[in-house]
């Protein structure tokens, strides 16, 4: 059976002979894959001119709806994703790490478009510049998406959450994608990408999947387009040193296979806490997808005092994890995924073991639970340890990408510091210790070689990810070896599919451009007060002007009565000598809510509540005597999604700038409210 190719919308089959994928736990062939035949340049204009518009012309809060709604489908479906992902040598748990995981991707992203992006298509980046000396030409930066596709070459060790925390990113920030997975395990991403396009919430040609070779398909990418990459780092360099991507200066993330480190504190006694917790941690990444993880600990790194009882507690534990079918009742560690990955393997093993002595394991003398080891893809666990870490390069350099891990003892801080660093950047590194000062100086001293660190320690060991865990809210990737990428990481990672663009004009322009009130920018008054009208009504830029109000000593002394403040800046002029004040000053936070006092309309009407204060600054102080009025501008709208039972409602941000008698401002803050919608 071949396994077709979704392409241009439609399920098609490559021509001639495919490679054959074979199932990792019995070897039986599954199918073959092929993409001979296939027009990749057909691909990239259907992605760009079919699937790019449609999702450029939707809002961030759309493109996030439409995660969720994704992600609440695949749920329902995940049952059908577990069976076949047994067959790629999953147990449950490597299962629910890939399928879950990367429905979990999904939704942080759907929940973060909402919640930390503007319901607009594009994204206002940081503030305003004011480049002229009277104002009327400001610089600004804006965000849009790029006008390509997002290619992802994936990596086979994780078909489902490799392609869904990627396609959850490129999405979001409005570009379509071409999924190519690794051939070995595409099968499982080719179950998942069919119940995606029955689904029907993705719009026409914003998801192509590729089950076989790549073909020429880079030949024909453009600078609007974006590759990643997953997988080898002999790979990815080949990838990224494509003529077509060096003269386009294509945007390629690469996050290659590293040597992960892990490092043992000297406090981690055995028997304590920490020390069993740590011993838990390298043998569960050891073996959690067979070692076939990008973030798997390849050097353990421990105390030379403590490294005689670590290994015999690391022997202990791993002798307790059963290899076989992951199917099996009390497997907890299965093949890995073909033979191919087997041989690979076992080369790395063996120049290994020219300079490292082999503690535990052997590929010639291991058990298999209800499996026939030499039809599967099966390998041992296996440590090594490493007597001369310092000056023994090969556990540094050569990675066993398995259930393998070198043990390396170290002397003092410095010592570990420098092992941590031959890895020649990484992917993650982790430290357990119960000793700050020691994580402090192990993370300052390594930070810049690797792209995560993790330093756990009792306190929260209840709710630690773990060392081998991304997470769609911090960046994933690199330095060196590790590719020098980033993927995720919040809404770092959405910026790499879009470009950021300055712009410069004037404030009233850059404000119609960006709906997004600018400083000396035109103001408009109405002559209905703003908070009398609905959401859709407000406009960018309308101000309320209000009377004014002269600030006295007991509105001073009332508001110390009652908020419980008596700095004696307000209430002692006694103490007021070589101070900034020359005399009794108000309140800031008098200052704010007198100012509210003047914008506010008190009758009922569409403003609902205050929801909230994004900025304040008191920019001078207000004395007695002082007239103080205020300029309350509507700064930017976000309309909010409908629910149930609930009134149709948007966030309106509005500038309060408050200003005396001089007309110079003394108060500048952001309040927000919630304001009723007419639309439902």
């Amino acid at each position: 059976m071949k396994l077709a190719n979704y392409i241009q919308g439609k399920w098609i089959e490559g021509d001639g002979d495919g490679v054959a994928l074979f199932n990792a736990v019995t070897g039986q062939q599954i199918a073959e894959a092929t993409t001979k035949g296939t027009d990749y340049k057909a691909m990239l204009e259907y992605a760009r001119n079919v699937g790019g518009p449609k999702l450029r012309k939707m809002t961030f809060h759309e493109r996030a709806l439409m995660l969720k709604k994704l992600a609440l489908y695949l749920t329902e479906k995940k049952d059908i994703f577990y069976k076949v992902s047994v067959a790629t040598g999953a147990t449950k748990v490597d299962s629910w790490i890939d399928i879950e995981g990367g429905i979990g991707n999904l939704f942080v992203y759907a929940s973060k478009g909402r919640r930390e992006l503007p319901n607009e298509p594009f994204f206002v980046d940081g503030k305003p510049e004011m480049i002229s000396k009277n104002g009327t030409f400001i610089g600004h930066h804006i965000c849009v998406p790029l006008e390509g596709a997002a290619v992802h070459i994936n990596a086979f060790n994780f078909p489902c959450w490799g392609m869904l925390e990627k396609i959850a990113v490129n999405l979001l920030a409005g570009m379509p994608a071409i999924v190519k997975p690794a051939t070995v395990t595409c099968y499982l991403t080719q179950i998942m990408v069919k119940e995606i396009a029955a689904s029907g919430i993705l719009p026409d040609g914003v998801l192509q999947l590729l089950c076989g070779s790549t073909g020429d398909l880079l030949d024909h990418l453009t600078l609007q387009d974006v590759v990643t990459f997953t997988g080898s780092a002999s790979t990815g360099k080949k990838l990224k040193s494509h003529p077509n991507i060096l003269d386009n200066s294509i945007r390629f993330n690469m996050e290659a296979d590293s040597l992960n480190c892990c490092i043992l504190g000297p406090d981690a006694q055995p028997g304590t806490p920490i020390f069993d917790l740590f011993i838990k941690e390298v043998a569960k990444e050891m073996t959690v997808k067979a070692g076939q993880k990008c973030t798997a600990i390849r050097r353990t790194i421990i105390p030379e005092n403590l490294a005689e009882p670590a290994m015999e507690a690391l022997k202990k534990r791993l002798s307790t994890i059963a290899l076989g079918d992951p199917s099996t009742e009390g497997v907890r560690m299965g093949p890995l995924a073909g033979k191919d990955q087997v041989k690979e393997v076992l080369e790395k093993v063996k120049e290994l073991q020219k300079s490292c002595q082999t503690v535990y394991g052997n590929y010639d003398d291991f058990e298999v639970r209800a499996a026939d080891k030499k039809k599967g893809a099966f390998f041992p666990s296996m440590l090594l340890f490493a007597a001369d870490p310092l000056h023994n390069k090969a556990p540094h350099e050569i990675e066993a990408f398995g259930p393998i891990s070198t043990i390396m003892p170290y002397k003092n801080i410095a010592d570990a510091a420098t092992l941590a660093r031959m890895g020649k950047g990484s992917l993650v590194g982790s430290v357990f210790t119960e000793n700050d000062d020691y994580a402090r100086e192990i993370v300052l001293g390594t930070a810049a070689y690797h792209g995560r660190m993790v330093i756990i320690n009792s306190r929260c060991a209840g709710e630690n990810t773990g060392h081998g865990s991304p997470l769609p809210h911090l960046v994933h990737g690199g330095p060196g070896r590790a590719g020098g990428g980033e993927e995720m990481g919040g809404m770092r990672g959405i910026f790499h599919y879009m470009q950021r663009t300055a712009i410069q004009s004037h404030p009233t322009t850059i404000m119609k451009i960006t709906d997004v009130y600018q400083p000396k920018a035109e103001q408009t008054e109405e002559i209905v007060h703003a908070f009398r009208k609905h959401f859709e009504d407000l406009k960018i830029g309308e101000t309320v002007v209000t009377h004014k109000r002269t600030v006295t000593e007991a509105d001073i002394v009332n508001f110390a009565n009652i908020s419980g403040d008596n700095f004696y800046a307000h209430m002692d002029v006694t103490s007021l000598e070589g101070t900034m004040f020359t005399s009794r000053v108000a309140h800031g936070y008098f200052v704010l809510s007198a100012a509210a006092g003047l914008f506010v309309d008190p009758k009922k009407g569409p403003v609902l509540a205050n929801y909230g204060l994004d900025e304040c600054r008191f920019i001078k102080p207000v004395y007695v005597g002082a007239t103080i009025g205020v300029r309350l501008t509507v700064k930017e709208k976000v309309a909010k999604e409908n629910r149930e039972g609930e009134t149709p409602q948007g966030i309106v941000k509005w500038q309060v700038d408050v200003y005396d008698e001089t007309g110079e401002t003394v108060a500048l803050a952001t309040i927000l409210t919630i304001v009723a919608r007419k639309n439902k």
